[in-house]
């Protein structure tokens, strides 16, 4: 078990999470109608130093939803639309030849790029060739650029938001399950309700126009996440989130029937992580201290949706990897104690 947060101000700063997340969700909502569950998801990855994929169809928001999420957390935001024609410099920044007028001598000076922000969202992600693509998951990876050999560290905190569009795959690069594999969640960015749809029609056709408080600053942001790292798992949320990944490989002992016959390749180790950080974010979000199996369940689906990859047999009978998840939830028993008494 992992140390807990006990001193005073971790304590309060939890506390409050709970009712700063209501006042988060209260300025959003001022230009935001619906999308709730994205925007939960999206703080959770934030507190767990996590990045998302988004995949939705156009005109949903999502850049809105993002640059509103920006204004609220008080953090710097930039947009990077990704084309085929973009090179790794455009986004990381370069070197320019510069003349000191004083001495007349020449040097070297980096200018930053668009990385250099604290939220950044990468429109489609997968227009872009797979070199710039990974220019941008190896600052995620590694909150630095390298440019003339030398490293410029990003500002932190640092929060990629990636798009894809689902329908118009022509002319695209997908990402390789290896670079997908570096995103914590897999967003999934649905239509709104039809209530929420004539909210949307009737706040945006007249001439007011709302705009959000900051509720939160990148201090605290830095601060929650360091206290994530203290919030105190079982061994038994531990061993169940290992179980539910290994369930997800074909050739482990395991895995059930079904994951054999369906998938052709599964989870990998950081699943696992991000499943116990997913669920530590899901309960600080709630004001609790204890991490339960049902928010392990919870955020299952954004965790595991773009790290298991499904064959022609379920295609062939449109099973998707949602569909996998929620049968694997249900095949999968949560650790006994019996399992304990026999270490």
């Amino acid at each position: 078990m992992t140390d807990a947060p006990h001193t005073p101000n971790d304590i309060r700063i939890i506390e409050q999470l709970a009712r700063t997340r209501q006042a988060m969700h209260t300025e959003i909502r001022k230009v935001i109608i619906g999308q709730d569950e994205v925007l939960e998801l999206l703080t959770m990855a934030m507190l767990s130093r996590g990045h998302c994929l988004l995949v939705g169809v156009p005109g949903l928001a999502k850049t809105l939803m993002i640059s509103t999420l920006a204004k609220v957390l008080k953090l710097s935001f930039n947009r990077i639309q990704f084309t085929p024609d973009l090179m790794p410099s455009d986004i990381t920044g370069t070197d320019i030849i510069e003349e000191d007028r004083s001495t007349g001598r020449r040097e070297f000076r980096f200018v930053k790029g668009p990385l250099f922000s604290n939220i950044i969202l990468a429109d489609e992600i997968n227009r872009t060739p797979p070199k710039t693509q990974a220019a941008l998951l190896q600052a995620m990876q590694e909150y630095h650029v390298t440019a003339g050999g030398q490293d410029y560290q990003l500002d932190q905190p640092f929060f990629v938001l990636a798009t894809q569009n689902p329908i118009e795959q022509e002319g695209t690069y997908p990402l390789p399950e290896a670079q997908l594999d570096r995103f914590m969640f897999m967003v999934a960015v649905d239509y709104p309700s039809r209530d929420e749809e004539r909210e949307i029609v009737k706040a945006t056709t007249t001439t007011t126009a709302a705009e959000p408080q900051g509720v939160l600053s990148a201090e605290d942001i830095l601060a929650l996440q360091q206290i994530l790292r203290k919030v105190p798992v079982s061994q038994h949320i531990i061993d169940y989130a290992v179980n539910i990944t290994r369930a997800t490989r074909p050739k482990d002992p395991t895995a059930p029937d079904f994951v054999k016959e369906y998938l052709t390749w599964g989870a990998g180790p950081r699943a696992a992580q991000y499943l116990v950080l997913g669920a530590k974010s899901r309960a600080l979000l709630n004001g609790r201290f204890n991490v339960s199996a049902e928010d392990v369940r919870t955020v299952s689906f954004p965790v595991l949706r773009h790290r298991i990859f499904t064959n022609f047999n379920a295609d062939a009978e449109s099973i998707t990897p949602d569909a996998i998840i929620n049968m694997l939830i249900h095949a999968v028993p949560e650790p006994g104690i019996a399992e304990y008494k026999s270490r």
